[in-house]
């Protein structure tokens, strides 16, 4: 008798609705602020006709312990930018500011209704009523050109925008199966059906 295969990622009861959607024109540099649209159509290279766009991108200041030169060519990880419209309150708070404007963050999605976004497995997925799928790689950590953009509209609060998004800067992603996520749909998390690796501790303590 066939042995019956154990799926490797678990639907979980955690949904949440698509609240903002955005993209960033043009070629990728100091330029970060997305501009508002109802809906992403994403194939394999990530957001069409985006700057955070393509198979693959030179390697930065975040992966530098693996890729000591910049500008490598490495896989793409970060073709989209998501975050959480819980977290992005919070940050708000701290920053001394009434709201924070997802396109100050240069930010691809926004979602609300999964608590602790930021922080779900690496590699759990999103997934949208079409099936189209989004990897999380990880965490996305905080820099200061979102202070820049913030700056510009709220003169005085673009400096607070870093320590107030630690933790909760949202993740990274990139397309896993192509289609169309739309404002107002409701995307669902897969995770990876695996445990805690017991010796993160101390892995991280060295």
């Amino acid at each position: 008798m066939k042995a019956r295969a154990v799926p490797a990622l678990k639907p979980t009861a955690f949904t949440a609705r698509i609240t903002w959607l955005g993209h960033v024109p043009g070629a990728l540099g100091d330029q970060l602020r997305a501009e508002p649209t109802d809906h992403l159509t994403l194939g394999l290279d990530g957001p069409a006709d985006e700057a955070h766009a393509g198979r693959t991108r030179p390697s930065c200041s975040r992966v530098l312990s693996q890729h000591p030169e910049r500008g490598t060519p490495i896989a793409n990880v970060r073709q989209l930018s998501v975050l959480s419209a819980e977290e992005l309150a919070l940050i708000a708070a701290d920053a001394g500011l009434d709201r924070i404007d997802p396109a100050w963050l240069g930010a691809s999605m926004v979602i609300e209704g999964i608590p602790d976004f930021t922080h779900v497995p690496p590699a759990s997925r999103l997934q949208g009523p079409d099936r189209t799928t989004l990897v999380i790689d990880m965490e996305n950590r905080p820099c200061v050109l979102p202070g820049r953009e913030i700056d510009k509209d709220r003169p005085g609060h673009g400096p607070g925008f870093k320590a107030a998004a630690r933790n909760r800067r949202g993740v990274t992603a990139w397309v896993e199966r192509p289609g169309t996520l739309r404002l107002g749909e409701a995307v669902t998390l897969h995770i990876p059906d695996q445990p805690v690796w017991p010796h993160l501790a101390q892995a991280r303590s060295a």
